[in-house]
């Protein structure tokens, strides 16, 4: 057995801590817990903090901790505007060139959200912008997939969820399940959603403004997509046109997701479409998905 490390140096100091963690149960445990000191080590050595700095650390996580309870988790807001979120999300979905890539979930998915006919109108409110959604679900070889579960939610046109505004939408306004037929199509109704900010009266959100970084992500789509034989793909689509587009706050954004938002004011389309409105906005998009086996 080799002779454990029994002082501790400022040179020494990861492989001194490494080492008391010779006996750990649990092998995976120790190996990520090494690299964790390791590289904690290796960035405070770098910086080298005054102890107040140190100091000042440990309140920050304190109050990210005070922070959190059953609704709120400001350490996944953390880990969302550091980038780690959407870090792990890549390493957990990685896929064959041409199927559709994945984006963080959100903290805003209900299960249970009402199952449609292909074609309804996902907004029960009848607020904001009439939109069209519409496109197919396809597998790497372009052949349609039947029966593909598609879950989907929105924020509404002033950037809330209906769940954020309970009694004022209606419960499961903006989210709707619908299933794909032979030819892989899917289409909806819902209406134009807004930017809007993630979470910003806490500690996060004064570290963004201490780092002159604003909270918003822009406007964009939810899926689940969802099929026997195949990875499943939890996704967004975005508006290229939002302001936001290239600072998403949590870095959501990846350019295969954008979507093209074309402003319809023909008078057959709107009359075939039953929209009251002078116009609707018309999004198309394919998702493409991968085998089980490939993922």
């Amino acid at each position: 057995m080799t002779e454990r490390l029994a002082y501790f140096t400022e040179e020494n100091s990861a492989e001194a801590v490494i080492d008391r963690m010779r006996d750990a149960k649990n092998p995976r445990l120790r190996a990520v817990m090494e690299v964790v000191i390791r590289k904690l080590h290796e960035a405070v050595k770098e910086i080298e903090p005054t102890r107040e700095e140190w100091l000042e650390a440990i309140r920050f996580l304190t109050d990210v901790g005070h922070k959190c309870d059953d609704w709120r988790q400001e350490f996944v807001l953390m880990s969302d505007t550091w980038g780690v979120s959407m870090l792990v999300d890549a390493i957990n979905s990685r896929r064959p060139t041409g199927a559709s890539e994945n984006t963080v979930i959100g903290p805003f998915h209900v299960e249970g959200a009402p199952e449609y006919e292909m074609g309804a109108n996902i907004c029960l409110d009848g607020k904001g912008e009439p939109m069209v959604v519409h496109g197919r679900i396809l597998d790497v070889d372009g052949n349609p997939v039947e029966g593909a579960k598609i879950d989907v939610w929105q924020a509404n046109d002033e950037g809330f969820y209906d769940v954020q505004q309970k009694g004022y939408q209606p419960d499961f306004n903006l989210r709707g399940v619908f299933r794909t037929g032979e030819d892989g199509g899917y289409w909806f109704k819902g209406v134009r959603p807004k930017f809007y900010p993630v979470p910003d009266d806490g500690p996060i959100g004064a570290l963004l403004v201490e780092l002159g970084r604003h909270p918003y992500r822009p406007a964009h789509l939810h899926y689940i997509i969802s099929a026997d034989g195949y990875d499943e793909l939890t996704t967004h689509i975005f508006d290229p046109d939002d302001p936001y587009i290239g600072s998403d706050a949590v870095f959501g954004v990846k350019e295969s997701l954008l979507a093209t938002f074309n402003k319809v004011d023909d008078l057959a389309r709107l009359d075939e479409m039953g929209f009251g409105a002078p116009f609707f906005w018309d999004v198309e998009f394919d998702f493409v998905l991968a085998s089980a086996a490939a993922g």
